[in-house]
C-alpha cells in the first residue's frame, strides 16, 4: 500500500514528516509512502501577526483540505498549531511518542528570566508567551517576531532584541548548532507550555479505517491522553490562536496530573487551575480544569484578549 502523507515545507516539518514516516515503515513492512509538500498561507506570509492572517487554522487549512479532497491520506502536524476543533470529517488520528513540552529562553548571556536586564526586549507573537512574560517582568518589552527558527536564532545574534522563547522540542528535532547563545529551559509548572507543545499529531479522515488502523502502530496512548486533556482544556475554553491559555498534562504514578492556565494580556491576573485522575477519562479532566477557570472569570480574559485590549 502506499501512504500520500501531507506536511507543511519548512524545514522543521519536513523532519519532523520524515520522523513519523520512517516511523510507519518500520512498523508495516512493504509500507510505502510519499511525503506531499503543501505551502500554507502561515509559512508564505511571514511579515504579520496571525491575528491579521485570520489565526492559527493558516497552518493547517490546507493540509486538511488535501485531506478532504483525497489528495493525501494523512497529515502530520505540529500538534499545538492545530485548532482546538479539527475540520469536521477529520480525526486526529496518531501521537507519536512526545518530546519535551517545555518553552526555552534563549539570550546572548543572560541565563533565565530573573538575569535579564530591566527593560530588555523579548521577540515573540505568542500571546501565550507574551502574557506569561508580562506576568513575572512587567518590564519587559515585547517585539514582534515570526519566522522559521535559523531565521529567530539569526535575529537574535544580530541583537535585534535581547531574547526569545522557543519549543524545546524544535530544537533538539533539528539540533541547531546553538553556538554562544544561552538555553534556559523554562519550568512548566511557573510558564506552562501551549496545549499539545512538543507533540506531532497526524490527521486522517474520519471514515478512512484502513488508514487509520495504519497510524494506530505510532500511536503512544501515553501522549495521545496527554494531549487529549490539554486539547479538552482549550477547547471547553473557547481558545484561539489571540488567546493566552497555556495547558500541561503529565503522567506521574499511573495518573494523569492537568493544569492549566489563563493570563490577562497585561500579565497582571494569572489564574491556574488544576485536576488529576485515571488517564483513561483524559478529555473529562481537561473539561474539568477549563470549567475552574471558567468560574473564575476566564471567559472575560479571553474576550478581552480577543478584542485586542
Amino acid at each position: 500500500m502506499k501512504l500520500r502523507l501531507g506536511t507543511r515545507g519548512s524545514e522543521l516539518a519536513l523532519l519532523q514528516s520524515g520522523l513519523v514516516a520512517d516511523q510507519l515503515r518500520g512498523s508495516h513492512e512493504g509500507l510505502e509512502i510519499e511525503l506531499v509538500e503543501i505551502s500554507t498561507t502561515g509559512d508564505r506570509v511571514l511579515d504579520r501577526p496571525l491575528r491579521e492572517l485570520g489565526g492559527k487554522g493558516l497552518f493547517v487549512r490546507e493540509l486538511d483540505q488535501a485531506l478532504l479532497e483525497g489528495r493525501i491520506e494523512c497529515a502530520v502536524h505540529s500538534v499545538k498549531d492545530l485548532p482546538s476543533a479539527l475540520e469536521q470529517g477529520l480525526v486526529l488520528a496518531s501521537v507519536p511518542a512526545r518530546e519535551s513540552a517545555v518553552d526555552v529562553l534563549l539570550t546572548r548571556g543572560a541565563r533565565g528570566l530573573d538575569e535579564l536586564a530591566r527593560g530588555a526586549t523579548v521577540g515573540t507573537t505568542s500571546p501565550r508567551r507574551s502574557a506569561l512574560l508580562k506576568s513575572k517582568r512587567p518590564d519587559l518589552e515585547i517585539v514582534f517576531l515570526r519566522g522559521n527558527l535559523g531565521t529567530r536564532l539569526d535575529r537574535l545574534r544580530n541583537a535585534e532584541f535581547d531574547a526569545t522563547l522557543l519549543a524545546a522540542a524544535g530544537l533538539k528535532r533539528l539540533g541547531l548548532d546553538l553556538g554562544d547563545l544561552c538555553c534556559t529551559p523554562l519550568d512548566p509548572r511557573e510558564f506552562c507550555p501551549a496545549p499539545g507543545q512538543g507533540a506531532l499529531g497526524v490527521t486522517a479522515r474520519s471514515v478512512d479505517g484502513e488508514v487509520r488502523g495504519l497510524l494506530a502502530a505510532v500511536n503512544d496512548p501515553y501522549s495521545f491522553e496527554a494531549v487529549g486533556a490539554e486539547r479538552a482544556v482549550s477547547l471547553r475554553l473557547g481558545a484561539s490562536c489571540y488567546s493566552p491559555v497555556a495547558a500541561w498534562a503529565r503522567h506521574e504514578d499511573g495518573i494523569l496530573k492537568v493544569e492549566g492556565t489563563v493570563v490577562s494580556p497585561d500579565g497582571r491576573l494569572v489564574l491556574n487551575e488544576a485536576a488529576q485522575g485515571d488517564p483513561g477519562r483524559a478529555v473529562a479532566l481537561g473539561v474539568e480544569v477549563a470549567n475552574g477557570l471558567l468560574a473564575r472569570g476566564a471567559a472575560d480574559i479571553m474576550t478581552s484578549a480577543e478584542a485586542g485590549d
